[in-house]
């Protein structure tokens, strides 16, 4: 059953407290990195047998496997999804940045220029459940940046095919190249390449404890969205909410994984106790049962800030959740409250699912805390930034002094020289 906390009654360290993930998992996924590192697609095809069950003679998924795959998947569905990436496709091309010149000092140009990454690699999960919304989230925003290449891993099915919906979503969102090889293996051959799979610049996308650990010891060798822990939701509700409708999105989110944390925070012990009856009721009706009595019990809590939404908000800046819900009636009142938040989600009738599936803002978002210094994905995680300077002679005569004399002041005789040096014998 649920955690029942009074804020008042209760330490901080209780209230701010989140479970550590117990996990010998270091020493396994470096041993793993090396040895695709060592034996490349020979090493892949090994693990897939070893741990997906799947007897493979290629790792790339074919023009035809894809089409077949589009046929298998209902027309209601395909809709859906097609409504859902032109959806995020809205969103996200918002977020485009234009390169800029300045120029407005005789002789002097300078600028920036937004330039693409080239390859991008997408880990799409495939364990315990199949993630179609994760490759619209993931390669759309790689889509607009301009990415060259898009390159999606995902781990294959033990009859050596991808989930049907997984390659459905990839052929609408416009990824053709798909490989059949997930967990931190993925993450090492995305790293580094293989025969099969090109070396990327960047790789994105949730996975799990394997698959963060990989992507935190391949960071520097290519770049990383985040290291993403187990999902969050943090509910902001008042005694007016129902309590049906915040219990089910509580358990949204503890359906996931066992180590997955769904807090509510709220102004009313008798509220409080409503959401634990409702949550009791609908639990038992879950098909992912134990994963989500797991996570109530362990990690959830709910924390009764008693007729004070100010200190419920202060404590939600305090967890930075990945999603949190303003449960309220005017949840405009509070938005500019709320400083450390991956996703918001406003008002009673605006359930996290819809920013999982539909929305458009994605859903590859920083767990853990890290809202407090990082950001949702976005179009800006598929782009780098160049400087560029010009300088005339002309403008460059009117300011080296001022150049050497900042060098010599750093100690950096040889940075000086390097601006004097073009106006020796000039005086």
């Amino acid at each position: 059953m649920i955690k029942i906390l009074n804020q008042s009654e209760v330490s901080d360290e209780e209230i701010f407290k989140r479970e550590n993930i117990s996990s010998n998992v270091e020493q396994i996924v470096t041993e793993i990195i090396e040895k695709v590192k060592t034996d490349k697609d020979k090493a892949l095809f090994e693990y897939n047998k070893k741990f997906d069950k799947a007897d493979l003679s290629t790792l790339e998924v074919s023009k035809e496997e894809i089409d077949e795959a589009f046929k298998l998947v209902d027309d209601e569905f395909l809709d859906i999804l097609r409504e859902a990436a032109e959806n995020i496709r809205k969103f996200h091309s918002k977020q485009v940045k234009n390169s800029f010149v300045i120029n407005d000092k005789n002789g002097v140009v300078i600028g920036q220029k937004v330039i693409p990454i080239a390859k991008a690699g997408l880990y799409v999960p495939g364990g315990t459940a199949a993630y179609p919304s994760t490759v619209l989230m993931d390669s759309i925003p790689a889509k607009i940046a301009g990415c060259q290449e898009i390159v999606i891993t995902t781990p294959p099915q033990s009859n050596g095919k991808v989930n049907p919906v997984i390659l459905a979503a990839a052929k609408i969102a416009g990824v053709n190249r798909i490989f059949k090889v997930g967990g931190a293996q993925a993450i090492a051959a995305l790293a580094y390449g293989t025969e099969s799979i090109p070396q990327v610049d960047k790789i994105v996308g949730p996975g799990n404890a394997f698959v963060a650990e990989a992507k935190k010891q391949v960071f520097g060798r290519v770049s990383i969205d985040m290291i993403a822990g187990p999902s969050e939701i943090l509910c902001v509700a008042d005694s007016t909410s129902d309590p049906k409708f915040v219990a089910a999105d509580l358990l949204s989110q503890a359906e996931h994984d066992k180590m997955a944390s769904a807090v509510l925070v709220c102004d009313n012990m008798d509220f409080a106790a409503k959401v634990s009856d409702e949550i009791e009721r609908q639990i038992v009706k879950l098909a992912r049962f134990e994963i989500a009595r797991s996570s109530i019990d362990n990690n959830g809590k709910i924390i009764v800030c008693e007729n004070s939404m100010e200190t419920a908000i202060d404590i939600a800046n305090k967890i930075a959740p990945e999603h949190l819900e303003l449960c309220v009636d005017n949840p405009f009142d509070y938005l500019d409250k709320i400083k450390n938040a991956g996703s918001v989600f406003m008002g009673k009738y605006c359930p996290e699912a819809l920013g999982d599936y539909f929305a458009g803002p994605n859903h590859t978002l920083p767990t853990s805390g890290t809202a407090r210094f990082s950001s949702p994905l976005s179009v800006d995680d598929f782009v780098k930034k160049s400087q560029f300077t010009y300088y005339t002679k002309e403008a460059l005569e009117s300011e080296y002094k001022k150049i050497a004399y900042f060098a010599e002041k750093e100690g950096l005789n040889a940075h000086a020289n390097s601006a004097t040096v073009r106006f020796e014998g000039e005086q």
